[in-house]
């Protein structure tokens, strides 16, 4: 017996994937085979052992009268032929193949395997026309597809595709046989697989194929799937979407303008008889259809469709024919379906006109839909009050992006109507949804028009600017109607090439007339409507901007504070301010703000008036929004990217280290030293070296440190206040004043920034970093102090983690045993010194540096220590959570998942500790401590995987006395809560002592903290929306009759809170 006739036989005993490898490959799947098949088996690819050879093993098995093996024999010999590499069938063995199959398409027990075999045949090069026409014609002829299963039918519509892909022209040539035979072969396919490959066949037959004789057949295999209702199942291992089959239809829906007759009726019953989402499917549906439909079929339909359309608005017009009474003609059913009908509406009317845009040449020759759904429009904005004039408005705004002759006409109507309707002296009460109205038309107009526009004359607004620009100048002058007219000025100045210069000359003076009359009653809004509309000119004619109104504004700032008992005045100056910071981001706009602002404040600081008066807080707190409002201009530029930032190292950085170093060393009593103000001015100075190039950085560096190293100012701070020869900053000496040791804050605004390369490492800085570490426990007396120590510390260890080892290695020697272990220490050193360890830790975490593990590992021998293990428990909390400094912004070096690898890492020790009943009492809360801390820190997906564990933790840890503690755990219950569907049924388990805790925390007797008490009352309100009914009802009384008693809290939110969560109850 030959080898392949042994595999054959041994695959129709075995049906083994083994011998089918071996046939095709050769290659045995394991040393047994090779031990049973040793040199006999040729391999096929190396032509060996020929197909020729297999039909001759497989022949008593292909045509047995038993139906099991025959189905078997040809299942293998169609195994074979998928798996066999195409070079290996020539044009012979291919048409030889195809008979055979065709033939067997006829026996029901082989049509499976036979299909199988013809999809392979039908992907090969050396499938001709003619097995082309053959395989088709049998499919016709012997399959039927309602009694087939869904997978084989799956073959059928594969076969078809691979001949569409590689024979179309065989098909064509089949005429009407096949068109009428795919038809019904098509007709009835459910399967969601199945009517995507049938989708994608009728999309090119209805493109390419002549189907003049066949239209309404092929209509009815497709438009009766119109349209998807189809929701996939879960899990479905096709991934097959909704949309995935509404697209593959839309293709077929609108692959030919010969459906286009028959398709209109079907649409406007899915749209008079659909729910919401149907309709909103069959809108978009259409709005694609149109275009290939064509101009000829729109026009003859546009009345009917139209008068559908428009039932998806809320509008109602008057009625000639049945007299004086209002016909419901548009309702609206939500405002996504509202949408797509006007988007539907626009595609209708571009259809319509767009063939003949090149022949209308005046707005008389615009006849038809556009004509009349204009005048309709128009009569209901005769009553603009009215709400049909909204949805009346917004098909008007539709009709702006449909052609350019439908714009034209449609603005030619509709501005000159409203106008001659605000002027109407019988409609100045109606002048507001006037100028409302016009704006959403106005506003249409701009944004219809092409990015790029190379002439004015080509502005659909044109025209009618300056009957515009007066009713805007009339409507603003009406506290009733003057934020609508600014919002209509702000589409106008929004306009490219509306206006002149000159006009928006005029614009920014009657602007700030409007901002700066006190007898206008202007309030925010107004405020904030004016202020758009010079921002928006600020970015094209800043000029204006420069020359009228920053003049005003900085006139109106008072040259001193107003006084505590001048509130009025305060309002004022913030109004003011507010202003300055929205409008100063343009470059020349910003230049001047940061010269006058910061003269300013120059003049308030120095003034010798402080020497006097006891009450300088009224100065303080002027001078503090005064640089606030640079510092906040200043964000909004770095954030949008402004290249002029950098330049403010040499004009605005010097003057402040002058103003503040000169008032602390020089001054005994001077508001500069005033911590809040030496805060904002860090953070201006932080946002100035951070967009510093490297090279001017490297210059300020230098500098900086110089000031460490020497204290010499001289240099570094020069600017308007001269110092005296000598003067030094001597920040670590022991008479250092407070306004002394405040300036670190203002160097440590620049170091942290700092790229690595121009930072010197630390080897060169361990003395500094050692000082200031020791300083920031022992020296300082205000938190800013110690927070900039530690942040230039941790900013420069970042940056130099490699470098810095034998620093690193003194403070875990030299550095924790005496500062934080030592009870030597106060309480509040050791907490000081637990902090600088914190910004240590963060400097290593986001670099994932290898030493942090023992730097964590000392904190957590910490809660052994009863005095400080809560202290030291929250800091884990503090090393995990993101920060302000350690940020790509100030050039710190950040690896990838750096938080998950220090969660995964400390979190489950965190939680064996806390589990560990062999620990002490106040060890075991120090781990309760360090887990509500850390969960708080880190997202949701860091911890989610341990939820299993952490609930039981989670409940203890609501026992705590810390408020702040139980608030974070409820906050971290909560959005477990709002989890997938395994963090639900943890819930269920604990609900009973969940509501239970949850009463508890809830109450003012129990609670004093207004933030539990709120928490808690919404995690109870959440509780049977995720539960079982079954497993809350034995709470349900206890909870109502206690949620009864928080009703009387003293809060009024805490009692908003108990009424939802008593009504969900």
């Amino acid at each position: 017996m030959t080898s392949a006739g042994r595999l054959v036989e041994t695959w129709m005993a075995s049906g083994r994937d083994d011998e089918l490898s071996e046939i095709v490959s050769g290659i045995p799947p394991d040393p047994d085979m090779t031990l049973r098949f040793d040199q006999e088996i040729i391999e096929i690819s190396e032509n060996k052992l020929t197909l020729l050879d297999v039909v001759k093993a497989l022949g008593e098995f292909l045509t047995s009268e038993e139906d099991t093996i025959r189905t078997k024999g040809v299942d293998l010999l169609s195994l074979i032929l998928n798996r066999c590499p195409a070079e290996k069938l020539n044009r012979q063995s291919v048409r030889v193949l195809t008979t055979f199959y065709c033939g067997k398409l006829d026996d029901t027990e082989t049509i499976i395997p036979a299909l199988n075999g013809l999809r392979t045949l039908t992907s090969h090069p050396s499938c001709s026309s003619d097995d082309a026409t053959s395989i088709v014609q049998a499919i016709f002829v012997h399959v039927k597809m309602r009694v087939l299963v869904h997978s084989v039918r799956f073959q059928v519509f594969s076969i078809i595709d691979n001949l569409m892909a590689r024979n179309r022209d065989a098909l064509k040539n089949m005429g009407k046989a096949f068109l009428s035979g795919y038809a019904s072969l098509a007709e009835g396919e459910k399967d969601p697989r199945n009517l995507l490959v049938a989708f994608a066949i009728a999309r090119v037959i209805l493109i390419e194929f002549d189907i003049a004789e066949h239209i309404e057949s092929l209509f009815n295999i497709t438009y009766c799937y119109f349209p998807i209702t189809f929701r996939p199942p879960p899990n479905d291992p096709y991934g097959i979407t909704t949309d995935d089959l509404r697209k593959a239809l839309r293709g077929c829906l609108s692959a030919t303008p010969s459906f286009g007759s028959l398709a209109i009726p079907v649409f406007l019953e899915k749209l008079t008889a659909g729910s919401p989402a149907t309709k909103r499917d069959t809108l978009q549906t259409m709005s694609i259809c149109f275009p290939v439909y064509g101009s000829a079929l729109a026009r003859t339909s546009a009345r009917k469709l139209w008068n559908s359309l428009k039932l998806e608005a809320g509008l109602l017009h008057f009625s000639a024919r049945f007299g004086p009474h209002f016909e419901q003609i548009f309702q609206p059913t939500d405002p996504l379906t509202e949408e797509e009908a006007l988007k539907t509406t626009q595609a209708l009317v571009a259809t319509i006109y767009q063939h003949e845009e090149d022949a209308i040449e005046s707005d008389d020759d615009v006849q038809g839909l556009a004509r009349d759904v204009c005048e309709e429009c128009i009569n209901i904005l005769r009553e603009p009050e009215k709400n049909q004039a909204k949805p009346a408005i917004k098909v008007l705004c539709a009709f702006m992006s449909t052609t350019p002759s439908v714009s034209r006409y449609t603005l030619s109507q509709a501005i000159p109507h409203l106008v001659k309707l605000f002027l109407n002296p019988d409609e100045i009460s109606n002048r507001s949804p006037i100028l409302i109205l016009l704006a959403d038309l106005v506003n249409a107009a701009r944004d219809s028009m092409p990015s790029e526009i190379t002439h004015a004359t080509l502005v659909p607004m044109m025209p009618y600017k300056d009957e515009v620009l007066g009713i805007v100048s009339v409507g603003s002058k009406a506290a009733t109607s003057r934020i609508p007219a600014i919002g209509l000025l702000r589409g106008l100045v929004s306009t490219k090439m509306l206006l002149s210069d000159e006009e928006l000359g005029f614009i920014v003076h009657s602007s700030n007339e409007i901002f700066m009359d006190e007898e206008a009653g202007n309030d925010d809004f107004s405020d904030s409507a004016i202020m758009e509309v010079l921002s928006i000119i600020s970015q094209t004619a800043p000029q204006h901007l420069e020359e009228q109104t920053l003049p005003i504004l900085f006139d109106a700032l008072p040259e001193q504070a107003p006084l505590r008992d001048e509130p009025l005045q305060r309002i004022k100056v913030w109004r003011i301010l507010l202003a300055l910071k929205t409008l100063c981001v343009h470059q020349r706009l910003f230049e001047v703000l940061v010269i006058r602002l910061t003269t300013k404040v120059d003049l308030i600081c120095l003034s010798t008036k402080h020497n006097s008066i006891e009450d300088t807080e009224p100065d303080a707190a002027y001078v503090h929004a005064l640089l606030k409002t640079i510092a906040d201009t200043l964000a909004t530029k770095v954030d949008a990217g402004h290249p002029d930032v950098a330049k403010y190292i040499d004009r605005l950085v010097p003057g402040l280290y002058n103003l503040f170093f000169y008032s602390a060393l020089q001054r005994e009593r001077a508001i500069a030293t005033d911590h809040r103000l030496v805060r904002v001015a860090s953070d201006i100075i932080t946002l100035v070296t951070q967009c510093v190039p490297v090279q001017r950085q490297g210059t300020f560096i230098t500098a900086v440190f110089d000031v460490f190293s020497s204290g010499k100012v001289h240099g570094f701070a020069e600017g308007l206040q001269k110092f005296p020869a000598g003067t030094k900053l001597q920040l670590f000496d022991s008479s250092a004043t407070t306004a002394q040791k405040n300036l670190l804050a203002l160097l440590s605004a620049g170091v942290v920034t700092a790229y690595s390369e121009v930072l010197p490492p630390p080897p060169s800085l361990d003395v500094l970093l050692n000082d200031l570490l020791r300083w920031s426990v022992l020296q300082t007396d205000h938190y800013l102090q110690r927070e900039s120590a530690w942040h230039l510390i941790s900013s420069v260890l970042n940056k130099h983690a490699d470098t810095a080892t034998a620093f690193l290695e003194d403070k875990i020697a030299d550095f924790w045993p005496k500062f934080i272990v030592s009870s030597e220490q106060s309480i509040e050193q050791r907490r000081r010194g637990l902090q600088a360890w914190v910004w240590i830790c963060k400097a290593l975490v986001v670099q994932k540096h290898t030493s942090l593990t023992r730097f964590t590992d000392n904190i957590l021998e910490l809660f052994a220590d009863d005095e400080i293990s809560w202290d030291a428990a929250k800091t884990l909390g503090d090393i995990a959570s993101s920060d302000q400094v350690l940020t790509k912004r100030n050039h710190a070096v950040l690896k990838i998942l750096h938080a998950q690898r220090f969660v995964n890492g400390i979190l489950p020790r965190i939680i064996t500790g806390a589990q560990d009943s062999s620990k002490l009492l106040h060890e075991q809360t120090a781990y309760l401590v360090a887990l509500t801390s850390l969960i708080k820190a880190i997202p949701k997906t860091a911890y989610a995987h341990e939820m299993t564990t952490l609930m039981p933790l989670l409940l203890r840890g609501l026992e705590l006395p810390d408020f702040d503690i139980r608030a974070d755990v409820i906050d971290t219950l909560l959005a477990a809560a709002e989890g997938d569907t395994s963090d639900k049924n943890l819930i269920a388990e604990h609900a009973p002592a969940l509501v239970t805790y949850m009463l508890k925390n809830s109450v003012v007797k129990e609670m004093p903290s207004i933030r539990v008490r709120t928490t808690a009352l919404q995690y109870l309100g959440i509780l049977p929306k995720i539960v079982r009914y079954d497993v809350l009802h034995p709470s349900k009384s206890r909870v109502l009759r206690e949620l009864a008693q928080v009703l009387d809290d003293p809060k009024r939110s805490v009692r908003k809170e108990a009424v939802d969560t008593r009504a969900v109850w």
